[in-house]
């Protein structure tokens, strides 16, 4: 059975083989988070992100429980939720998918998502090659939070739905319109109104001009933004830290900017 053929059916069959081309293609993805770029599978993992995904109407193609998740009767009715084929795996089997502390026992196979096109319009964050999983993944989760409905990812950034990238974001995902791959100049052809932050120099966050909606600019961990990108602002911020640390990590650095737009709401 070939990755991309999976049988639509609901009724659960069992997987015995670590050769199941569908748990060869699932581990190729823990190996290489940007492997679904090529499988065109995602790999939902645990019980927080297949209830995220079900509670926002994801198109599920395959579930995936542990015969000990099996046992238990909130898995079993999150899986019959999904509306999907339901596949059973030895406890051994599916610990190989796992990347948790905490093992899980059930999973989603969706397809990954057709590629959007950018929305001048809405709030947004672009994510400028940065390099860290968790700090992506945080960054998407702030921003579903706390009203930033777009991630503009550039080339160069960590792949958005990587398994590592989808931990962190605990189910942001869904929320989110989500572009990735952009080069520089597709970003400023855009024309969005580009708000950069700098831990040295800039305007206060709490006295500077924001636009509504604004276009966050979050940039590389060690290098920041680009100099193009960095001229292309309409503003550039930096937030006061009276504490004298010498700088916030970025994905603090954007909850509290994503949080400063949204204090402020819309413009008159």
């Amino acid at each position: 059975m070939s990755p991309q053929d999976l049988p639509s059916d609901a009724a659960p069959l069992q997987i015995t083989s670590r050769a199941n081309a569908l748990l060869v293609a699932l581990r190729k993805g823990l190996r290489d988070g940007a492997a679904y770029r090529r499988s065109g599978l995602v790999w939902l993992e645990g019980e927080h992100l297949c209830a995220a995904a079900v509670a926002r109407g994801v198109a599920v193609r395959q579930v995936l429980l542990s015969a000990g998740g099996w046992q238990r009767p909130a898995r079993r009715d999150l899986a019959r939720a999904a509306a999907a084929r339901i596949a059973l795996l030895p406890d051994a089997l599916f610990a190989e998918l796992g990347t948790l502390e905490s093992p899980a026992d059930i999973g989603f196979v969706i397809d990954a998502p057709a590629a959007a096109e950018p929305d001048a319009a809405l709030p947004s964050v672009v994510l400028d090659r940065l390099q860290d999983a968790g700090n992506v993944g945080s960054i998407l989760r702030s921003a579903a939070a706390l009203g930033v409905r777009q991630a503009l990812a550039l080339k160069g950034t960590a792949a958005l739905w990587s398994p590592k990238v989808l931990r962190a974001g605990m189910g942001a995902h869904f929320a989110l319109r989500l572009v990735e791959g952009l080069g520089e100049d597709e970003l400023l052809a855009l024309r969005l109104p580009l708000v950069g932050t700098s831990s040295h120099d800039g305007q206060a966050l709490p006295q500077a001009a924001l636009p509504q909606p604004a276009a966050w600019l979050l940039g590389h961990e060690g290098q920041g933004v680009s100099a193009r990108l960095a001229a292309a602002c309409v503003a550039r911020v930096r937030i006061p830290q009276p504490g004298g640390e010498e700088s916030l990590n970025v994905a603090a650095a954007a909850a509290v900017c994503f949080y400063e737009s949204l204090r402020r709401g819309p413009a008159a």
